[in-house]
């Protein structure tokens, strides 16, 4: 790992355990090994340093959606992948999803720095609303609108579908964050909640 990536892990570590904002450019460079003008010759502040994260962070979860078979980002291309897969592909996929945000070390500890930054700082808060409600929710409507569109879906307010799909995954998700032993419980609901979401909206003679 070269010193950029070691600034960017070890801040990340120390922002999931202090919160962004109790940690200074100093205690980053203590971490890393370094004196805090090295580690200015590879970023001009600590926020430079969260932006890079914010950059690591994009590039994991596109290498991840691109495993899977899918963009993650682009509703479009989605939803023409997503009418076109079974009901056990859909449900790997979801699997494969879920247990990458709950697995990989970076996106945890990302995670958790919102989660106890978020009571501090209100861009911070922003930004985890955004990551974690509003970027999902308008995701996954826009394709639940789109598959709906295309006949394979009832017609229904594709926003309600979303939340009602979008919801529980992420409850599984902060509820496994808390309990970990927990896991075989949530990938068996996670498995149920989407053959019932495709019960409820999925019509009878859709492929």
């Amino acid at each position: 790992m070269n010193t950029k990536s070691r600034i960017l892990d070890s801040a990340l570590t120390l922002f999931s355990e202090k919160g962004y904002h109790s940690v200074s450019v100093a205690e980053i460079a203590d971490a890393v090994g370094i004196k805090a003008p090295s580690l200015y010759k590879h970023y001009k502040s600590k926020r430079d340093i969260f932006n890079g994260i914010l950059s690591e962070m994009q590039t994991r979860y596109e290498k991840q959606t691109a495993t899977l078979q899918m963009n993650g980002s682009n509703a479009a291309v989605d939803a023409d992948i997503f009418s076109s897969v079974s009901e056990d592909t859909l449900i790997q996929m979801g699997i494969g999803l879920f247990t990458y945000f709950l697995h990989d070390d970076y996106v945890c500890r990302f995670r958790k720095m919102l989660t106890i930054e978020q009571f501090h700082n209100a861009e911070l808060t922003t930004l985890y609303t955004k990551q974690y409600t509003d970027d999902p929710l308008s995701y996954q409507s826009r394709i639940f609108s789109m598959l709906g569109t295309c006949g394979l879906f009832r017609p229904a307010n594709a926003d309600v579908m979303a939340l009602h799909f979008y919801a529980p995954l992420y409850l599984l998700l902060t509820l496994c964050d808390r309990e970990p032993a927990r896991e075989p419980e949530a990938l068996q609901l996670l498995e149920q909640h989407i053959r019932q979401f495709n019960q409820i909206y999925k019509k009878e003679n859709a492929q």
